[in-house]
């Protein structure tokens, strides 16, 4: 199906796949309950299975860097609005609906931001590591003072998945694409797959 001559990078394509599926299953699951925080998790999941649809067209066919400059776009806007409502998210846990909304708008003009700043600067991943590290570290605290103040059931699913999450971005960013991890799996191949495991962990945690 890909033909990019790289197999690292057919590898990282066909986990994009996984990726996408699972996000996209676990956005599925999640419609099936009508509330707003539900709704914000469902767009969450929605954007990432976009973003690694996209991913796998990026990684698994060969292409001019200006056309893949120009595909990543679309994955960048759509990871960065991902991250922001990730924050949101949390935040709905911690503080309710009424800040939860208050920050929705503010979130997704910051991951609008992020967009902006890779079309600005293409190429630069660890643009995105950056932004995910600092989403991420906030709602392992939110997540973290859940869990210690019995304030929400799911809090341990989702400190584990949102460790998880932390491990893969820093697997992907001491990594180096195109050198074998094991077998013909990169950093980037990697971190799909322990991503996926971290997004698991966060849909048990939502549905506990």
């Amino acid at each position: 199906m890909f033909n990019h001559t790289s197999p690292y990078e057919r590898v990282t394509a066909w986990t994009d796949v996984l990726m996408g599926l699972l996000a996209g299953f676990i956005a599925f699951q999640l419609s099936q309950i009508s509330s707003l925080k539900f709704t914000v998790w469902i767009w969450a999941f929605g954007l990432l299975a976009i973003s690694a649809f996209l991913g796998a067209v990026a990684h698994g066919y060969e292409m001019t860097r200006k056309t893949n400059d120009r595909l990543w776009m679309p994955i960048n806007l759509s990871l960065g609005l991902a991250l922001g409502l990730f924050v949101v998210g949390a935040l709905f846990d911690l503080s309710g609906e009424a800040i939860a909304r208050m920050a929705l708008p503010v979130m997704l003009a910051i991951g609008f931001g992020f967009f902006l700043i890779t079309v600005w600067k293409p190429g630069t991943f660890m643009t995105f590591i950056a932004y995910e590290a600092i989403a991420m570290l906030f709602a392992l605290g939110v997540y973290v003072y859940l869990l210690f103040t019995s304030s929400l059931a799911g809090a341990g699913w989702m400190v584990t998945g949102v460790l998880v999450t932390v491990i893969a971005a820093a697997v992907q960013a001491t990594g180096k694409a195109g050198k074998g991890i094991f077998w013909y799996f990169d950093n980037n191949g990697v971190f799909h797959i322990i991503q996926m495991a971290g997004m698991a962990l966060l849909y048990f945690g939502l549905n506990t």
